[in-house]
């Protein structure tokens, strides 16, 4: 799911211009991805007997929802979409959604709907937080900062999720997980603060460089 923003870095840099990535930033979108599979992909636990088949297969349809959640926001770019207001783009995605879920929904035959506290507090959340707020958020942001710098900090999603399950649910941290976020850290650093970076590193070359009289 997380190769979304090299997707839409990819799909950008040939596109727009003023989205393309210097080489540093580049290195800083591998090193982040590269830290999400350091912080998840370990061996199996004596407990988990996975069907390599369906993980294959489950893996292939999480990467093409990365892929097109990378390329929603290129077309969000270069298109007419990127002169709308973002309360107007969140409502052609709501309702595109509804549409297209309502269908689906029935086709599968999951239309039943057992309105117990926790499901409405569920819905609520998902609807109010999820579906409203922070795609709001997200289409204003995209109207006003660069994609491919706004995209690498989708790769702290996975790593808030961890944290918070040790917070709240006093799961346990392993040792990778820590060197994965280090590497997000330093990947978000390198693509969304590349100019203080390409500065500092200006800056030490002259002071590092021979010395005249």
């Amino acid at each position: 799911m997380y190769t979304a923003p090299l997707f839409s870095a990819l799909g950008l840099h040939f596109k727009v211009a003023s989205e393309r990535l210097a080489p540093l930033q580049w290195l800083g979108i591998l090193l982040a991805f590269s830290g999400i599979a350091v912080a998840f992909l370990g061996p199996a636990s004596e407990t988990e007997t996975p069907d390599l088949g369906s993980m294959l297969w489950g893996d292939t349809l999480a990467l093409l929802a990365g892929a097109a959640w990378g390329m929603t926001t290129v077309v969000l770019r270069t298109t007419g979409l990127s002169r709308l207001p973002a309360t107007h783009t969140l409502m052609y995605q709501l309702v595109v959604a509804f549409v297209v879920l309502m269908i689906f929904s029935i086709w599968q035959g999951q239309t039943t709907f057992n309105p117990t506290p926790a499901v409405w507090a569920s819905l609520a959340f998902q609807s109010v937080v999820v579906s409203f707020a922070s795609l709001l958020l997200w289409f204003w942001l995209l109207k006003h900062y660069l994609a491919s710098r706004l995209g690498a900090f989708s790769f702290l999603t996975p790593l808030f999720g961890v944290a918070l399950g040790a917070w709240l649910l006093d799961e346990p941290i392993e040792p990778r997980f820590l060197l994965g976020a280090l590497f997000v850290l330093t990947g978000i650093l390198l693509v969304s603060g590349y100019t203080t970076v390409q500065q500092a590193l200006a800056s030490l070359k002259h002071r590092a460089g021979p010395k005249t009289t």
